[in-house]
């Protein structure tokens, strides 16, 4: 069966549910999801067997007085039951709220309250502390520890569910901001928008009921859960699903020839740097492979070409956000340009406008990023004050800038909030960081600006070494300076084991300042 059978599916379908559904019924004894705990099988599911432990979910859901526009939160460990949860929520209606499960109480304390759920699912470990920060709550606790098919919750009795219709208006899924500069906030993404989203990356990444994705990215994040989840089991692909990230069983799911061979891989650049700095001393054939997809934060030049070496092919950049899905790719069949978010998505209007006048920018100028298209969300949840803030007649603002060259391959230079204001200039962070990698010996770098009663803002720089390198501060600034203009070269530079970042491999700006205050 190939995806063009399957094509009126998706086409048609209002909700993710009502999609994978019939995808289900076609490719009943298919292999849906091959669960690996620390890189040995545990649970595998076909697809008959997926919709039904599903239907069986939104039962005993239902059953508890879960009901449609509610908002659910998971808390859970990655696994085949996190998997079933927020499908069985697709189909009840209810607002699937992923969150981390690392989440400290203190994080936690202001989600809940923010989310107002009617339900949190959560591991039974953390049921205690969380009926600390709300008694009333809603929860059911699983130990995702256990072997999926003994999971007790599955031998509840309840009758069959018989939820409401869905709209594509219907909200499904709200995924909450890193929150590095003030409280996170949730996007609220609609039917339409994640039908819309799967549809667009299914097709331009040419994901079909052929492919088996080696998926090792969270499912509390946009980049695990629907750029990766949703578009291969919509597909009627194979998921092999691991645990956690471990570079070595990565290596070897994707090393493997057999009739499960991969042929996609979907990471953030530390995912790679990880795998690529083990294949440099034990090298591989991984030609079956035809997709490696890049994203959730920047991709050095160097390890775009590393990649290249080592797995036999070239990566495809791309861009997205929470709150829209994804924007841009490069193309998997054409030029790839590395540092390029790649070219617009079908259906997504791009705009490169001044922040400060609104005009838009000439050919090649750098501006924010502005989108408008049935990816994005219409609302941040229970805020609408920064919603407005978002929006411009219908265009949401980014916070990125960037630009575009003649050929419409679109870059990001830097977060509007990460431009350094010292002496009265505007500096990009990025641009110095760019150079700074540059450096022979240099792995990467993270700068910011931190306050100073000279230049308003110094600039600074946190810097990781190769192993082996040997740099000093006057090795750095006198490369900077060969490149950059006095003010913009770094003031202030420490060399570090590792720069702070989050799940998803982002630089925490607001922790690398923290790393030049003295205490």
């Amino acid at each position: 069966m190939t995806n063009n059978s399957l094509s009126s599916t998706f086409m048609n379908s209002e909700s993710i549910y009502t999609w994978l559904e019939t995808v289900c019924i076609k490719q009943h004894h298919k292999k849906a999801i091959t669960f690996l705990r620390n890189g040995m099988l545990e649970t595998e599911l076909t697809y008959s067997q997926l919709l039904a432990d599903i239907n069986k979910l939104a039962d005993i859901l239902q059953a508890r007085g879960i009901a449609k526009g509610q908002t659910v939160i998971l808390s859970l460990e990655k696994s085949i039951f996190c998997v079933v949860t927020h499908f069985a929520l697709q189909k009840i209606g209810a607002i699937c709220v992923p969150l981390n499960p690392g989440f400290k109480r203190s994080e936690m304390t202001y989600l809940i309250k923010d989310a107002a759920p009617s339900l949190i699912i959560t591991e039974t470990k953390k049921t205690k502390w969380i009926q600390q920060i709300n008694p009333d709550v809603n929860i059911i606790e699983v130990s995702t520890t256990q072997p999926y098919q003994n999971l007790e919750i599955f031998f509840s009795i309840s009758q069959k569910s018989n939820p409401e219709a869905l709209k594509p208006g219907d909200p499904g899924l709200i995924i909450y901001t890193s929150g590095t500069t003030g409280d996170p906030k949730g996007a609220v993404l609609t039917q339409g928008n994640l039908t819309h989203d799967a549809r667009n990356i299914m097709n331009i990444w040419q994901i079909d009921d052929s492919d088996v994705l080696c998926h090792t990215l969270p499912l509390f994040h946009i980049h695990g859960l629907c750029f990766a989840l949703h578009t291969t089991l919509l597909a009627g692909g194979h998921i092999i699903l691991l645990d956690q990230f471990q570079p070595k069983v990565v290596i070897d799911v994707l090393s493997t020839k057999t009739k499960n061979a991969c042929s996609m891989f979907m990471a953030v650049p530390a995912m790679y740097t990880k795998v690529m700095d083990i294949l440099e001393n034990q090298p591989n054939d991984f030609s079956h492979l035809r997709l490696l997809t890049c994203g959730s934060a920047p991709l050095l030049e160097s390890e775009f070409e590393r990649i290249k070496r080592l797995l036999g092919r070239e990566p495809v950049e791309r861009e997205g956000m929470s709150e829209t899905g994804m924007n841009f790719s490069n193309p998997i069949n054409d030029k790839k340009i590395p540092g390029s978010i790649g070219k617009a998505l079908p259906k997504l209007k791009v705009r490169i406008v001044d922040p400060d006048t609104f005009l838009d920018k000439n050919a090649e100028g750098i501006g924010e990023i502005w989108l408008k298209g049935p990816g994005i969300t219409s609302e941040y949840w229970k805020k609408p004050e920064e919603t407005q803030k978002t929006f411009v007649k219908g265009w949401f603002r980014t916070g990125d800038l960037g630009w575009a060259n003649k050929d419409a391959y679109y870059f990001i230079t830097d977060r509007i909030k990460h431009i350094i204001i010292t002496g009265g200039e505007n500096v990009s962070a990025k641009e110095v960081e760019t150079i700074i990698n540059r450096i022979d010996g240099v792995k990467e770098s993270a700068v910011v600006g931190i306050q100073d009663k000279t230049w308003g803002e110094k600039i600074v720089a946190a810097i990781v070494l190769h192993s082996k390198a040997q740099l000093s501060y006057d090795d750095i600034k006198d490369r900077c300076k060969e490149d950059l203009h006095d003010w913009k070269c770094p003031k202030q530079i420490i060399f570090v084991s590792d720069i702070p970042k989050n799940t998803m491999g982002k630089v925490l700006k607001e922790e690398v300042k923290k790393l030049f205050i003295q205490p």
